[in-house]
């Protein structure tokens, strides 16, 4: 088995799931909006592999379905149809968006993290940047505190936070700096799968750089399988080997990195690439 997570013919509908909803919509009508039903086809027969090493990109613009396909892998909502396999989880022979809540809340202890647009999302605040990685590690079952302490000094350093603000609450952080502590947490139990959305947007261009530049290094290092969310193909090119073009909720091309960067085929391929090279 190749890869670490497999999604096959996912699909997200918001309203009417039936086959008249997608009648009519898709890059070739222009639209996600069904209309025959209003209902908004956010994805569809969206599937992937990516292999342990591997980062795959997802790129397009707002709406395209890209966060919606992101969002269900994650189990932060329901698909309407599909299937998604990690080989950490029973061997790869269970489909995990059939789990119920509490098991999928459980596959993000270890098996899957996300590091969110808004750090906001993936941590609190209030909760200091050590003690955001400790609530990670205990989920996992650690309980020896320096043991907890020793593992969030390593990750802190790992993503180049300042010891000296181990214990400051996350709110104090500057967005860049949220955004280290956001990844630090999400590799606290070492996942063999990690789900990247929008991972620089509204960071400043320096700030932006400097924690790509971080996830670069680490995806190298870590081994582990990403998925790479981004209307940005400067961050795809960055972080990815490979990419996957959506527009109106289906994937419209795919490739490796550089080569469709250099040749992109379909017409919405070739206006993202032109838009990125400026």
């Amino acid at each position: 088995m190749s890869w670490a997570l497999k999604v096959e013919g996912l699909g997200r509908v918001y309203g009417d799931p039936g086959p008249r909803s997608l009648t009519g919509t898709g890059p070739e009508h222009g639209t996600s909006v069904s209309p025959a039903t209003g209902a908004v086809v956010a994805a569809w027969d969206v599937g992937f592999e990516v292999a342990p090493g591997e980062a795959l990109g997802i790129v397009g613009e707002s709406g395209s379905g890209k966060s919606t396909v992101m969002r269900c892998v994650a189990g932060d909502e329901r698909s309407d149809r599909g299937s998604a396999y990690l080989r950490g989880y029973d061997d790869g022979q269970t489909d995990v968006l059939a789990l119920d809540d509490s098991a999928r809340r459980r596959l993000r202890v270890d098996r899957v993290s996300v590091v969110y647009q808004d750090p906001a999302y993936g941590l609190d605040l209030d909760t200091s940047a050590g003690g955001n990685i400790a609530e990670r590690l205990t989920a996992a079952g650690g309980r020896h505190f320096g043991r907890i302490r020793e593992r969030a000094t390593e990750l802190l350093e790992l993503t180049e936070v300042p010891l000296s603000r181990m214990d400051d609450p996350v709110r104090t952080f500057s967005g860049g700096m949220r955004q280290r502590v956001q990844i630090a947490k999400a590799l606290a139990n070492r996942p063999p799968v990690l789900l990247l959305d929008e991972p620089t947007t509204g960071l400043d261009a320096s700030v932006a750089a400097g924690v790509l530049d971080l996830l670069r290094n680490l995806l190298e290092r870590l081994g582990v399988a990403a998925v790479v969310v981004s209307h940005d193909f400067g961050v795809i090119e960055m972080l990815t080997r490979r990419v996957m073009v959506m527009q109106h909720g289906r994937v419209v091309e795919t490739g490796l990195t550089d080569q469709l960067l250099e040749d992109p085929q379909h017409p919405y391929s070739q206006r993202l690439v032109a838009a990125a090279r400026g």
